[in-house]
């Protein structure tokens, strides 16, 4: 049994050094106590025991990634916090595993609702631990605290910049810069559909101009030439 449970959890843990984590997975044995802990709570009698397992410890593995990557806020923990909530997780497992075994349908509506409460607990200690260390006074931060998205430690009691939502300045005056290329380009085009819209209706005025002239011209031509004609034809009479 060991050595099974040593090949399924193998890829998690490459998984868990080689990808993105969350706030639980930086210590790469979180993810083999959730393994442990799971083992003990379903009988190797259970039908499908290795695909049930291997199913349940990937849910509660990525539960602490889909909440630490949901708001880009919600990123930073103290390690004091992490390591208590590490502790209550393996308590809830403990008296999971104390419980009369009723089931695979009942363990699995007990663990669902022990990822339910892990969720709901890390989403509040990542919040107000936030809220604290970007705050103006945030001398209540003590001890390192730890990136869930990098799963480096850092020595620093306050937070600023992209850990509390603001921008970072070179991003903010690169879009500004963008923004006013965008602007630049779109009064040029304007610029040039007026241009050509002034031309056009000036060429066209000037056309009409010299069409009426034109006009009048032939027509002038016109009658000159069938004055002549009548003269030939005059001309031309019999005389009596």
């Amino acid at each position: 049994m060991g050595d099974l449970w040593l090949l399924l959890l193998l890829p998690l843990s490459l998984a868990a050094f080689h990808g993105v984590k969350g706030c639980l997975e930086c210590d790469p044995k979180f993810i083999d106590d959730v393994g442990a802990l799971l083992s003990k709570l379903i009988p190797p009698e259970v039908p499908s025991q290795t695909q049930l397992l291997e199913r349940q410890s990937k849910e509660m593995i990525r539960l602490s990634y889909k909440v630490s990557h949901s708001d880009k806020m919600l990123r930073v923990l103290a390690v004091q916090k992490v390591v208590k909530l590490r502790t209550w997780l393996k308590n809830e497992f403990y008296k999971l595993s104390n419980e009369t075994w009723k089931g695979v349908f009942i363990l699995q509506g007990k663990l669902l609702k022990i990822r339910q409460n892990l969720e709901s607990k890390l989403k509040e200690l990542l919040k107000n631990f936030s809220e604290v260390a970007c705050s103006e006074d945030c001398t209540v931060v003590e001890g390192p605290i730890l990136d869930c998205w990098t799963c480096l430690r850092m020595t620093t009691r306050c937070l600023k910049g992209e850990y509390c939502g603001d921008e970072d300045s070179r991003k903010a005056e690169n879009r500004e810069i963008a923004l006013f290329l965008i602007l630049l380009a779109t009064a040029t085009i304007l610029g040039s559909a007026l241009l050509l819209f002034h031309i056009c209706v000036s060429h066209r005025g000037k056309m009409k101009a010299i069409r009426r002239s034109l006009k009048e011209y032939l027509k002038n031509k016109l009658e000159d030439l069938l004055g002549m004609i009548d003269e030939k034809k005059r001309d031309f009479r019999p005389r009596k």
